[in-house]
């Protein structure tokens, strides 16, 4: 491909038809409202993906919006994790809205996807920026995202915090409203239900790979949090995710 010279042409193709991507300003405004938490500013600057300033990434109408989907969450997660985000979480979660959007196979449903990512991540962000939230509960947070699927010990996240471990327990508590094994557990119940509901993994395996004490300590934990088992989770949700998205 030359681009030397089919740069211009596409230029003169796109400016003879009226064809133009959104201004770099709002785009940068766009990302920053998102990376601020700032969810009414998000809402007014959100471009549905189908609209004229998306520019054309693909002659097939679907992939092009496909496309310009994962480029999307790409940017968001990178702009988040400059904002705060653990960037673990905000990795895994662009990962779980790249893998929806795979099994999606029309233009609305992935128009929609893509709205619902964005508003998901500005309201994480939210939290995350609140002023309530200390830059030490965050480092605390990033650590304990950061090693979920390994035995996680107190000491650990104070020293990776800077504190010690009776004051980041104290001020954890103060400024999440849980304890820190709460904020563990509710964690890794959260990425349990993320793996029960997209993928097949079996329900000792999910309990092994989130460092649970014992298969049945899993099921408990996730009784207690959801209100049923990890079976009735999956039952409920795998299949009728799959269906939704036919």
């Amino acid at each position: 491909m030359d681009s030397s010279r089919e740069l211009p042409e596409k230029l003169l193709f796109q400016s003879e038809n009226e064809i133009f991507h959104d201004s770099y300003s709002k785009e940068l405004a766009f990302y920053n409202a998102v990376k601020t938490g700032d969810l009414e500013a998000a809402k007014k600057l959100y471009s549905p993906l189908c609209s004229n300033g998306m520019g054309k990434l693909s002659d097939n109408a679907i992939n092009n919006i496909r496309y310009h989907f994962i480029v999307s969450v790409a940017m968001i997660t990178r702009f988040c994790i400059e904002g705060g985000m653990p960037a673990e979480s905000s990795y895994t979660l662009s990962d779980l809205y790249i893998q929806k959007s795979d099994k999606l196979h029309s233009e609305e449903s992935i128009v929609a996807l893509h709205k619902e990512m964005i508003f998901d991540f500005t309201k994480r962000m939210q939290g995350i920026n609140d002023s309530s939230i200390s830059k030490t509960v965050t480092l605390a947070k990033e650590y304990i995202h950061a090693h979920l699927r390994t035995p996680l010990l107190l000491e650990d996240i104070a020293d990776a915090s800077h504190i010690s471990t009776n004051y980041l327990s104290t001020l954890f508590k103060k400024t999440t409203g849980m304890t820190i094994t709460q904020y563990i557990q509710k964690v890794r119940i959260e990425e349990a239900k993320n793996m029960l509901r997209y993928t097949e993994e079996e329900f000792i395996d999910i309990s092994n790979y989130l460092c649970f004490s014992s298969h049945s300590h899993f099921i408990a934990v996730f009784k207690k949090y959801e209100g049923m088992t990890p079976k009735a989770y999956r039952d409920k949700y795998y299949q009728k995710h799959f269906e939704e998205n036919k």
